[in-house]
Order: C-alpha cells, then structure tokens, then sequence
C-alpha cells in the first residue's frame, strides 16, 4: 500500500471542480469518478439557521469531511452528537441506512464522499490480502480526527477548483486513500497487516503504457489504468509507484505533454489543436502545464525548437 501522501498534487497540478451537494447527505449530479465512488461539495452561507435532514442512502457510505470551523447541532441515528462549534478537519462516517439530521447555525463546508460496498471490499482485500466474511460497516458514529484524512481532505478540496484534464484520475486516488485509511483504522487490529505493495510487473506496465498512449486525447480515469493491467484500483495505484516512481496521474500528464511536444514539431496544428488532441480541456491550462513541466509556453517552446525534426 502506497504512502497517503503518495495522492497529493504537486502545486499548480491538473484540477477539476467538485460538483455541488443540492440535498443535504443525498449523492446526485455528475459522476466525477466511477459509481462506485462519488464526492460532492455542501457549502452553505445560512442568514438563519439551516435545519437539513437525509435517512442516509441506502448502501452506501457518506464519509463527511469538514473543512472550516461550523456551529451545528447534528444527530446521528436518532442520537445528538454535536451541540455547538466543530472544527475544521473533523470527520464522521456514516453508514447506510442510518438517518442524520443537522441544523447548521454558520457558514458550513463540508465535503461528502459516497462509497459503495465494492469500494470497501476492494480496499480491505488489498490491505490484508483476503476477502471479508460479510458486508464492512465502517464507524461507530462518532466524530473521528486523523491528520491522514485530514490532509487528504484538504488537497481534495482545494486542488480541485479549477479545469483539470486529470481530475477523474486523481479524485479516484485520493478518494481510495481516504477510505483505505478508513478501513484500515477499523479493521487492522482483527486481520492480518497490510502487506508492502509489490512492484508492478513489467509485463502489465506495459499494457498501461500502451493502454495510455493510445487514449491520450481521452478522458482517462484511474479505474481505467488499473483495468488495463487487470488489477484493481487500490492495488494497481500502489504496484505502479513502486515500479516507475511516479503516481499514476503524474505518469499520466507526463506522456500527455510528451505527446504534446512532438505534435507541436511535427505537425502544423494550432496550440488549442494540440491541446484537445493530448486530453486538456483548454488552451489556457494545457498552456500553464506545459510551462509548468517544460519551463516555456507552447508557443514559445515550437519557436525556439522549430527545424529540430
């Protein structure tokens, strides 16, 4: 298993914007990642107090991870849990099924992943090497603080509020990291300990690596890049660090710029051209990766290297 630190984005990564939470505790909108895995954003500005409630979805998870200090009242199962201030970095697992009601009295942000049951087994598999007898229930329905979860929030949150033509890749990733740690927290004093992830074997890299060059110009998830070397996500992520260094999604906006230069040299297409052809969204932020990668804008780099091929 990779290190949680191991997801973050170097500053200026590739980034895309957290859909809205409409209804309180209710997955909706567009799936950024797979079904099995969905975050949404509740943010809210209340003039008076907000009073919200959910019965809780009816198999999956809501992991909920504050990111700013909040006045709330919050019952959990019919149970009061909070009565005042939280803090920023506080999280609560809910599990499915079980009804939660908050009446937000202050500006309130707060983060909701939605993980299914596939999720969970995948991730406890690849922590402890066998299959749970039974379906995983995480929590106990108090306010949890770790500085993992807290800091995998937080990159989450704020690494993704502009365009970003790797957001799908990454928003897998550190989703996968906040709830392995999760499963984990819970699970690792009744099983075996997590094994060190094993390196990736060159035979499957090279279907990832083929996997990727051939849909360069495609929305590519992590899902994906795991699928093609016939592996799930949580073990694919970890066994493709060990074996090349990189985290998926750097590997990933690496070839894309690669393929980008040599475009750039040897065909006549625009930069907006090259642009979509690697995967970007838009000129401007493929233009502010290749400057980040490359030390030059798009334009000024096909200048000073015109006549090399």
């Amino acid at each position: 298993m990779s290190n949680l630190s191991d997801c973050l984005l170097p500053p200026h990564a590739a980034r895309q914007p957290i859909d809205a939470e409409t209804e309180w505790r209710v997955p909706g909108g567009k799936l950024q990642s797979s079904p099995e895995m969905q975050v949404l954003r509740w943010s809210r500005k209340p003039r008076v107090p907000l009073d919200v409630v959910s019965d809780g979805h009816a198999s999956m998870h809501c992991v909920a991870l504050n990111l700013k200090c909040t006045v709330v009242d919050f019952d959990y199962g019919a149970r009061p849990l909070i009565r005042g201030r939280v803090s920023a970095g506080v999280a609560h697992v809910g599990a499915p099924g079980v009804a939660a009601r908050a009446c937000f009295s202050s500006p309130c942000d707060v983060l909701h992943l939605y993980v299914t049951q596939k999720v969970l087994d995948e991730c406890y598999a690849d922590l402890f090497e066998h299959a749970h007898n039974g379906d995983l229930v995480l929590g106990d329905g108090r306010l949890l603080r770790d500085p993992a979860i807290e800091r995998l929030s937080q990159a989450l949150a704020v690494s993704q509020t502009n365009d970003a033509a790797l957001g799908k890749v990454f928003t897998d990733s550190v989703s996968l990291a906040i709830v392995s740690r999760l499963v984990s927290r819970q699970y690792a004093g009744t099983s075996r300990s997590a094994r060190a992830a094993a390196e990736l074997p060159k035979w499957r890299m090279t279907r990832v690596m083929d996997y990727v060059d051939a849909h360069l110009g495609d929305p590519i998830g992590l899902a994906d890049m795991a699928q093609s070397a016939g592996l799930t996500r949580m073990h694919f992520a970890a066994q493709f660090r060990q074996a090349s260094g990189l985290r998926p999604h750097e590997y990933l906006l690496r070839r894309r710029i690669d393929h980008a230069q040599s475009l750039l040299l040897g065909s006549q297409h625009n930069v907006l051209d090259v642009a979509l052809a690697c995967g970007f969204r838009s000129q401007a932020h493929f233009t502010t990766v290749f400057k980040r990668f490359v030390g030059e804008t798009p334009c000024s780099w096909r200048k000073s290297n015109h006549g090399l091929r």
